[in-house]
């Protein structure tokens, strides 16, 4: 049983960055890319979590070689103002990620309320609720409450998505070719590349690999747990294609077969209904809610733990500029329900933009991790860097495919 329950704590980590990842941004981009085009962009959710497996591992074993977070030696190595660069990037981005979290779950909530309740119950009164579920658990601080706690609804989540899969999977001939990569055309309310960036910006975030530095060493592992590290990361990408592809599969034997675009969430609410049932609908929703409440856990927490690990001290998020830091972006998750803003629109266009800024993340990595004087024999081999190469060639695409899909949906707004 010990040894149980020590395999289980091991994995705890790999958990906690699945939920980050999976949340209803995540959500959001696939379901709009299996709704838009079918299986047809499978193939860029086995790249991206391709990817994100190589880098979870590789910043986890450079703080397991180093002792240094992400942060710490950027600031150190590089120079300080590259840690403050992605301090603010990445802040930007949750707080975009916030407002479109919260706007879609009560979008969703309200929708299923009222198949119980007539005339449903107020979005804003499901945005207050969980604003103050998720700050009450904040004011706990401890990572390791943050970490049991979020588990459950990952489990919950994750569960709920792959009985949808079950129900709705399209025909096994589209899977196998949704994995040919290719870039479908873009038509009249669809945007191919910015769905694509959304894609990759919601898998291979740059936060995940900057807080994955800061988790392996809270955990004090060493170069000893280098099996378990690296376990750990497979073990949450792996989760991540399964959860991400179950999404996308529920959106293309819904909404894809009928032709019909994704625009509000709420929409498979609506359409699931009758192709699958009322069961359908519960499970949808339940994986949604749990989607969107584990991944606000650490949206709340990810500038405090930024800041502690910037100036190299002790995580601590019960100091009470923390909390009140945390409350403020908490309650921009009341910016969707009090003005009516699309939710989608902000969550897609937040994921594009973290696209944006993996190209620094990856050659940030590729410059420190190839320092002798830093990582004496565990430098990165020439394999290492070629695949950093790819992958940074690859985020460029990425970041022009962002730029340019923001840029005609502003155009087009």
């Amino acid at each position: 049983m010990n040894n149980l329950k020590t395999f289980f704590a091991s994995l705890l980590p790999g958990i906690f960055l699945f939920g980050f990842t999976v949340g209803t941004g995540s959500v959001t981009s696939m379901a709009k890319a299996g709704a838009d085009y079918g299986m047809s962009l499978l193939w860029t959710i086995f790249i991206s979590c391709a990817i994100t497996y190589f880098l979870i591992q590789l910043f986890g074993k450079f703080t397991l070689v180093t002792g240094l977070t992400a942060l710490q030696s950027f600031r150190q190595h590089i120079h300080p103002g590259v840690s403050i660069f992605f301090i603010v990037a990445l802040t930007t981005q949750i707080c975009g990620s916030v407002i479109g979290v919260m706007g879609i779950l009560a979008d969703v909530c309200y929708e299923w309320s009222k198949t119980f309740i007539e005339g449903g119950i107020s979005q804003l009164y499901f945005a207050l609720f969980f604003i103050v579920f998720v700050y009450v658990i904040f004011l706990i601080g401890k990572t390791e409450v943050f970490e049991k706690v979020l588990a459950a609804f990952v489990a919950i989540m994750a569960l709920c998505f792959l009985i949808n899969f079950a129900i709705l999977m399209p025909p096994a001939i589209e899977i196998l070719k949704g994995m040919v990569p290719n870039v479908p055309e873009t038509g009249p309310g669809k945007n191919s590349f910015l769905v694509i960036a959304s894609m990759v910006g919601t898998t291979v975030f740059s936060g995940l690999f900057i807080l994955r530095t800061i988790l392996v060493k809270e955990a004090g592992w060493t170069m000893a747990d280098l099996k378990t590290q690296n376990r750990d990361a497979l073990f949450s990408a792996f989760l991540m294609f399964i959860v991400s592809t179950s999404i996308m599969a529920a959106a293309a034997g819904s909404l894809y077969v009928q032709g019909i675009t994704l625009v509000h969430v709420t929409q498979m609410i609506n359409l699931l209904e009758p192709l699958a049932g009322a069961a359908a609908v519960a499970i949808f929703t339940i994986g949604l809610i749990a989607a969107g409440v584990s991944s606000q856990f650490p949206n709340v927490a990810l500038l405090p733990w930024l800041l502690d690990d910037f100036h190299q001290r002790k995580s601590d998020l019960k100091r009470p500029s923390y909390r009140i830091m945390a409350l403020v972006i908490s309650c921009l998750g009341l910016i969707v329900p009090i003005f009516n803003a699309k939710p989608i629109a902000v969550m897609v266009s937040s994921q594009a933009f973290g696209a944006l800024v993996l190209p620094a993340t990856v050659g940030c990595i590729f410059y420190i991790g190839n320092k002798k004087s830093l990582m004496g024999e565990h430098q990165f081999t020439k394999v290492t860097n070629v695949l950093l190469i790819l992958i940074f060639a690859f985020a460029l695409i990425m970041s022009y495919m962002s730029l340019t899909g923001i840029l005609s949906t502003l155009q087009a707004a």
